[in-house]
């Protein structure tokens, strides 16, 4: 594994031989085998990796949707793996937006109803308009999600996980069920939120090229970190094709 180099950004999240095992019966599935990274205060990162290689999982128990077997991991001082469920509630809430591969969007709300979900009940949430403007779809706020194309309807997502101005966006596989030129156009919303806001952002793919608008590329391989690198040019989504 490739050696992380000095960062001048403070650490936000900081894992120590994390492993997490599901038993199925008799079935016993090591999902990661002693994972240690860090991630830094408003870097965009990649974790790419081959289906089952463990970025799903790793990602979820970064956003305290799932618990480790054995290890560490923090967000900044606190310890995430020792937290309760009510501290993981809490951290969800405040902390961290989601962003999947399905929209998850409730079909008889408008893409401003499906934001004001969240602001309503956030500490210090931006306003639905506002969240929406910020992935371009300010002319689609009273549109029914039938009404939007599926890469808008992922960025009304991705402006409902933003509107409560979350510490870290996490991604995963935001672009897997939409063509190179719609995936484009979301990746380019959640570059723009890094960018304006300075949300720590995390993106996990199997797309190789999509690595090229990242900080860092961290790659998994069966459980493991199989190689840390850093990007000395950030592309624009508009230039990645795949």
């Amino acid at each position: 594994m490739a050696q992380s180099q000095a960062h001048p950004r403070a650490v936000v999240f900081a894992t120590a031989g994390l492993t997490k095992v599901y038993r199925h019966g008799e079935v016993v599935i090591h999902a990661l085998r002693g994972v240690d990274l860090e991630l830094f205060a408003g870097e965009l990162t990649v974790m790419l990796g081959a289906s089952g290689s463990g970025k799903s999982t790793l990602l979820n128990i970064l956003g305290g949707l799932d618990s480790a077997t054995d290890g560490q991991v923090r967000y900044g001082d606190q310890d995430l793996v020792r937290a309760g469920e009510k501290v993981l509630t809490a951290f969800r809430r405040d902390y961290v937006g989601f962003v999947f591969q399905f929209y998850n969007l409730i079909s008889s709300l408008t893409a401003r109803e499906n934001v004001a979900i969240v602001t309503d009940i956030s500490r210090n949430p931006m306003r639905p308009e506002e969240a929406l403007a910020l992935v371009g779809l300010e002319r689609r706020l009273d549109h029914f999600p039938s009404q939007l194309s599926g890469g808008e309807q992922q960025r009304v997502a991705i402006a409902r996980a933003i509107a409560k101005r979350p510490a870290v966006l996490l991604c995963d596989e935001p672009t897997g069920a939409l063509d190179s030129r719609t995936g484009v156009q979301v990746l380019e919303a959640i570059e723009h939120v890094n960018r304006e806001l300075g949300t720590t952002t995390a993106v996990i793919t199997h797309n190789v090229v999509i690595g090229e608008m990242a900080d860092r590329v961290i790659r998994l391989s069966d459980g493991r970190v199989s190689h840390v690198h850093v990007n000395a040019h950030r592309k624009a989504p508009s230039e990645l094709t795949w």
